[in-house]
């Protein structure tokens, strides 16, 4: 599905993406380790395509096709979805009407059919259960007024709604307390399909014992340096990062 070849990308003049080299297969989740600054967020991003990263070597594909070469919204109609570690908010606009109309456009891009708004609140109300959120959300603002863990939720809620095949979610246990984060990883996990991948960059172990990997890469310095189960997460937990990064060194 996502194949990335010796990605190097840079912000401005500073180099952070050093040659990456990732594949992900249908049905896997990938967590995405390291610490600090070591380019993890800027990986996701470079993927979804956002404003400001310049892409300065290798490659990167999804079921074979450029994904490099294509515009922001040319990957979404694609498959490829991005969770944000800082979700925005926007008084005055409904979460229903920002679902439909995100899911109308996905529709419109890939050559089919808007759905009715019967049809559409239904859908929408399918993938709020599914997450398990109260339907009383769909009125409320987007985001606005969100505590931290409802944001993070509504954000999985979106990516229920449009159902992407590529998910990107970046630090979706930032800022969270404890209940907040067994509700966003069982939100994840509800998430899992078999022909969806995911890409989870997270700082913490407590939330893979929710959302167990099929991988674990740490990135140091813009490279990913160490591949392994789940297990290395729990080796990461208990010695931390500054033995991989002497090696890297």
């Amino acid at each position: 599905m996502l194949n990335v070849e010796g990605l190097h990308a840079a912000v401005g003049d500073r180099p952070i993406l050093r040659g990456v080299e990732l594949t992900l297969r249908p049905g896997e989740v990938h967590a995405l380790m390291g610490p600090n600054g070591s380019g993890k967020s800027t990986l996701v991003h470079v993927l979804a395509g956002r404003p400001g990263y310049r892409v300065t070597a290798g490659r990167a594909t999804l079921d074979g096709v450029d994904l490099l070469a294509m515009e922001p919204e040319q990957r979404a109609g694609a498959g490829v979805f991005l969770g944000f570690q800082h979700p925005v908010e926007i008084p005055g606009v409904s979460q229903q009407l920002f679902l439909k109309t995100a899911l109308n456009a996905l529709r419109r891009r890939r050559g089919e059919a808007e759905l009715d708004a019967s049809d559409c609140r239904e859908r929408i109300l399918r993938a709020t259960r599914s997450i398990g959120l109260e339907e009383s959300i769909l009125s409320r603002s987007v985001n606005a007024g969100f505590s931290g863990g409802e944001k993070k939720q509504n954000e999985l809620l979106q990516m229920a709604t449009l159902t992407p095949r590529l998910a990107l979610l970046d630090e979706m246990d930032s800022g969270l307390d404890i209940d907040a984060l067994a509700r966003v990883s069982q939100g994840i996990q509800a998430l899992r399909g078999p022909d969806r991948a995911i890409l989870l960059v997270t700082h913490h172990q407590r939330m893979l014992d929710w959302v167990v990997p099929d991988r674990v890469h740490v990135m140091i310095e813009g490279r990913i340096v160490l591949s392994g189960g789940s297990d290395l997460a729990r080796e990461l937990e208990r010695r931390g990062y500054g033995w991989l990064m002497e090696e890297a060194a």
